[in-house]
């Protein structure tokens, strides 16, 4: 269903592959969103507030719901924000901050889009950005259910490197790694009554990984891209996305003409079923979110 043109949206997403069980806390997210437009009119105020939210709420995986690592202590996180005027920022592999995309934000204001690791860790201590939540007790039994379904997915002969056998594994079906590990973002896109558009998304990082990994969250064109004609929010597995350019290309389909629904439809139907993955989008009269498995989203528009 079209929008009335110009009229102000939101869209925001918890993840593909996350529980729809969860969804109420998109629906707060969308209005705090639509208040926050209310108040001033500013897309991107709207879309960081969204995410804020979720970053806060805990159950998704992003700020205070972020995966713990292999060592079952570390944290890293990913943030970017862009809109139509001109503000990009973006953070990587980040810790101990409270929300992520707050930061990101921050970093717009610098002369730089992108800080990572400890640099971006010291300008949130620079800038006195609220430290991260103590790890929960939810966090911790993720991580111990993990451990759990790595430690069972192929048993190992004593003197028999896993590793190795997992490098050179030669079966024709694949070793079963857990299911549902953390690889999903949260996100917003947002239009505002003035047309100018936004996107904001946050990621708490993926199980397993090596430390150091960045998935498309921080990724302009991959997991996020907002222009003239629209913003695009993507989420599922990284590494498959910045193949693809995800957001970007979607993008290019909305601003071809290509209307809102068929260009979600297609970008997902880029990957095969197996690869979750999820884009939401707003255009200059459309709204919309699409996923190849389950994505709680919300989606609301200024009356």
């Amino acid at each position: 269903m079209s929008n009335t043109p110009h009229a102000g949206a939101v869209v925001v997403h918890g993840g593909a592959g996350t529980s729809r069980d969860h969804e109420d806390g998109c629906v707060l997210a969308a209005r705090r969103a639509l208040a926050q437009l209310e108040i001033n009119g500013d897309a991107l105020d709207a879309a960081i507030g969204a995410v804020t939210t979720m970053e806060d709420d805990g159950r998704f995986n992003a700020g205070s719901g972020s995966v713990l690592g292999l060592d079952g202590a570390t944290v890293e996180m990913d943030a970017a924000i862009m809109d139509t005027r001109g503000r990009l920022g973006a953070v990587a592999c980040v810790q101990s901050v409270k929300n992520p995309v707050r930061l990101a934000h921050a970093v717009a204001d610098t002369p730089h889009w992108l800080l990572v690791g400890e640099g971006a860790s010291r300008f949130a201590r620079t800038i006195g950005m609220p430290d991260a939540a103590p790890v929960t007790e939810r966090q911790r039994t993720a991580h111990r259910k993990l451990l759990a379904q790595l430690a069972g997915s192929m048993p190992v002969m004593p003197g028999l490197d896993r590793d190795l056998i997992e490098h050179y594994w030669n079966y024709n079906t694949p070793m079963r790694l857990p299911e549902g590990v953390a690889c999903d973002t949260v996100g917003a896109v947002v239009r505002g009554a003035d047309g100018h558009f936004a996107v904001a998304c946050s990621s708490g990082g993926s199980a397993p990984a090596l430390l150091g990994r960045v998935g498309d969250a921080p990724i302009i064109g991959s997991g996020f891209f907002a222009g003239p004609e629209g913003a695009v929010a993507a989420t599922g597995i990284g590494e498959q996305i910045v193949r693809h350019l995800l957001a970007r290309t979607v993008y290019g389909w909305i601003a071809d003409g290509i209307p809102l629904a068929d260009a979600l439809q297609r970008g997902v139907a880029l990957f095969t079923p197996d690869i979750k993955v999820g884009l939401i989008a707003v255009s200059r009269t459309d709204a919309g979110a699409f996923s190849n498995s389950d994505m709680p989203t919300s989606k609301m528009v200024q009356r």
